[in-house]
């Protein structure tokens, strides 16, 4: 099929602002603190990750100035706009800018952040990035297959399952069988339109609990 389409651009290390979450460029200067303090007491969010638990602030800090000097991944802080602090990180990795392709992973919400409408926003925000202002064809989300909690938030988010890669990586000396998930720009207008309803200041009663989930939402758009 003949696509009428040019190559993708790369992100660059700027914010990417929200309501209830930003996404600001990893500076370990700004950040360090307040993610380390995030990341105590949460050592199951690194359960799957190739990386951490962290002993000391020194040892976090000798990481996070390494995902600073990174192009790909690049790698975000997730600001809680409420708290004004770090909560979290994400990047955008495996960038193909010939074939219009580009990864979200590496993330890590404190538990702070988990369940809330600022680590959705967050998720929101990467993806409408990726596909209204760099020109993506296909945003992909990987995780370890044993990590249910990943595989809920993926398919939460309408990434759609495509199934898994056997014996991929060997992460912490374990082996790793990775589930594959992905949205195109083809899905991305229901997709966008789903994020923003549940977003939406209707969408929360007065104790900021949700009037409606996003699956919900979205089963309501879809055509």
């Amino acid at each position: 099929m003949s696509l009428s389409w040019t190559a993708a651009r790369p992100p660059a290390r700027e914010v990417l602002g929200g309501v209830a979450a930003r996404l600001e460029p990893v500076d370990p200067k700004r950040h360090v603190a307040g993610l380390f303090e995030a990341s105590l007491g949460a050592d199951a969010i690194w359960n799957y990750l190739g990386y951490g638990p962290f002993a000391d602030l020194a040892s976090f800090t000798a990481w996070l100035e390494e995902r600073a000097a990174s192009a790909d991944p690049l790698f975000f802080a997730v600001i809680d706009v409420a708290g004004d602090a770090p909560r979290g990180m994400a990047s955008y990795m495996r960038m193909d800018l010939d074939h219009g392709v580009i990864e979200i992973g590496h993330i890590w919400f404190a538990p702070a952040l988990q369940r809330t409408r600022a680590a959705t926003e967050a998720i929101y925000l990467m993806a409408r990035h990726a596909f209204d202002d760099l020109g993506y064809r296909r945003l992909e989300w990987k995780c370890d297959s044993l990590n249910a909690a990943s595989r809920r938030a993926a398919e939460r988010f309408g990434f759609v399952y495509e199934g898994v890669f056997r014996q991929h990586m060997v992460i912490k000396g374990r082996n790793r069988d990775t589930a594959w998930f992905a949205m195109t720009d083809g899905d991305w207008p229901v997709r966008k339109a789903a994020f923003e309803a549940w977003l939406a200041d209707a969408n929360f009663d007065e104790e900021g609990r949700q009037r409606r989930s996003l699956a919900a939402i979205r089963s309501s758009v879809e055509p």
